[in-house]
């Protein structure tokens, strides 16, 4: 691929001679040094080769302090916009001249490399950064950052206002918006675009330069496709408050203060618990309970999502032989999986080994997986995963149904044991006719199917009643129970079941 920004075209013998590369080569080498000259010649080439490799690589690369031996062209890069950005900074109170950092993002570009293949994926990046190249001035510096984002810091300029900003973004989104052309077809791109002015940082370095610039971008992001955004004092504020969120969680995970709290989910056919579903609560010893949509991203942004759910699904086991030891039925957990979980090619091993630890057949765990997960998952690694829990012997519960666009190939090909309506289907279904229709072509399809049914976000009789004559299987919800934590749990049961000496027959619903 050609890669026609400055500082971006790829040489070859640049690439060869990198140490990772070098070393490859290393066992090749050593056994063609033991055929010509036996093990005398395998002892040098062993211990000679690799620090001949390290040597080369580093008088190539010219091992400087400043970028390292081990970083990528990515990292190169990223430094070299940095310190044009810096210097220009520097010069800034001479020249009375400014700059400013801007940063474009092909939107959806990892999903569109998934779904159309590297190759489409390398021309879609070539012709952008050519119309970037295009698009800017001679002397200002462009940079590729890696999956699909472009770095730009302005030349020295008289003015760098946020007007003019929006104005060169613009310009940058409508030459992008062109379509582009691959094996004759024709693709269709947008890009989002986040900058930062040096007068809105409280410390104008190259460095904090870009970083606001990222930081503008990932607002970009969060605000939908082909969005521009400015780096703020309020973005600036709520950085430093996620900075310090993303700290304060970390230790909260490993002392323990986020845990899983457990909802019920019952049968409607005769009440009874079916399972319960554990979510992840954070009982902060100051603040009270947080929110998890107020933690759950910053654990997130520290990539931590993996660690939390070692920690859910731990619990959750634990949990579940604390219910046997107390002579309470609950037959089953369920468990939500992260995308970092579900790519993880060691997760089905680990999960049965899990299993084996605490003894604890496969079916009693239910693994729940959102629904946009398998209808927008071209992840092969995510296929094989759910597909083996399935034959493990775990349940797998389709998540928030009917918000994504999951056909039934793909149901039946990630083996789904039961599908849970989103809440959206079961708010006023007792009142709504046509949430009724709705409901009942899922229930029939599922049927049809041979899919078990739960409704999630039941806070009412009404909707409990309806849901139940509708021929849905079971129900979880504000209305049946709260999330609560693992000591409540025991006394809720004892008293749900208290409930069941003589349950009424609500009957089944015939229209």
């Amino acid at each position: 691929m050609k890669w026609p920004l400055p500082g971006l075209r790829r040489d070859w013998r640049a690439e060869a001679l990198t140490l990772p590369n070098l070393l490859l080569a290393v066992p090749a080498l050593t056994l063609g040094a033991y055929w010509l000259s036996g093990e005398a010649g395998l002892y040098l080439a062993a211990l000679g080769l690799p620090a001949a490799a390290a040597l080369l690589s580093m008088s190539r690369n010219g091992a400087s302090a400043a970028t390292g031996p081990w970083q990528t062209p990515f990292d190169i890069e990223r430094t070299r916009l940095e310190e044009a950005a810096e210097r220009i900074l520097r010069d800034s109170a001479e020249t009375g001249r400014t700059t400013a950092c801007i940063l474009v993002s092909i939107d959806d570009f990892s999903r569109m490399r998934d779904r159309m293949g590297m190759r489409a994926a390398e021309e879609i990046l070539a012709q952008i950064a050519r119309r970037l190249q295009v698009g800017m001035r001679r002397n200002d510096t462009v940079a590729s950052f890696g999956d699909g984002i472009f770095g730009i810091v302005l030349t020295p300029t008289a003015r760098a206002d946020l007007e003019s900003l929006m104005q060169i973004c613009a310009r940058l989104q409508k030459s992008a918006a062109d379509p582009v052309l691959f094996e004759g077809a024709q693709l269709h791109v947008s890009v989002s675009a986040g900058f930062s002015q040096p007068d809105r940082l409280p410390d104008a370095t190259g460095h904090i330069l870009v970083e606001a610039a990222e930081a503008a971008l990932r607002e970009a992001h969060s605000r939908g496709p082909g969005t521009i955004r400015a780096y703020t004092e309020e973005l600036h504020r709520r950085r430093v408050t996620q900075s310090k969120l993303i700290d304060e969680v970390r230790d909260a995970l490993e002392a323990g203060q986020i845990r899983p709290w457990f909802q019920p989910q019952i049968s409607t056919d005769t009440g009874r618990i079916t399972g319960f579903e554990a979510l992840a609560r954070w009982s902060h010893p100051e603040r009270g309970l947080v929110p998890p949509a107020e933690f759950l991203p910053a654990l997130e942004a520290a990539a931590l999502l993996e660690r939390l759910g070692e920690v859910i699904l731990y619990n959750s086991l634990s949990a579940l032989k604390s219910w046997d030891r107390a002579q309470v039925e609950v037959p089953s957990i369920g468990v939500n999986f992260s995308l970092a979980e579900l790519r993880n090619p060691t997760l089905v091993d680990r999960i049965a080994w899990e299993l084996d630890r605490f003894s604890l057949a496969p079916e009693r765990l239910t693994v729940e997986v959102l629904e946009n997960v398998i209808s927008e998952s071209a992840d092969d690694s995510i296929s094989r995963n759910i597909t083996g829990l399935s034959r493990l012997g775990c349940r797998i519960d389709l998540d928030d149904f009917g918000t994504g666009h999951s056909s039934i190939t793909n149901i039946r090909r990630f083996t789904v044991s039961r599908l849970k309506i989103d809440r959206s289907f079961v708010q006023r279904v007792d009142e709504d006719r046509e949430q009724q229709r709705m409901v009942a072509a899922i229930l029939t399809m599922a049927e049809r199917l041979d899919l078990d049914t739960l409704a999630e976000g039941v806070e009412t009789v009404g909707e409990h009643t309806m849901l139940s004559q509708l021929g849905c299987g079971h129900v979880q919800g504000y209305g049946i129970g709260r999330p609560m934590p693992f000591e409540d749990t025991i006394g809720w049961l004892a008293e749900h079941n208290a409930k069941l000496v003589a349950p009424p027959d609500i009957g089944r619903w015939t229209g």
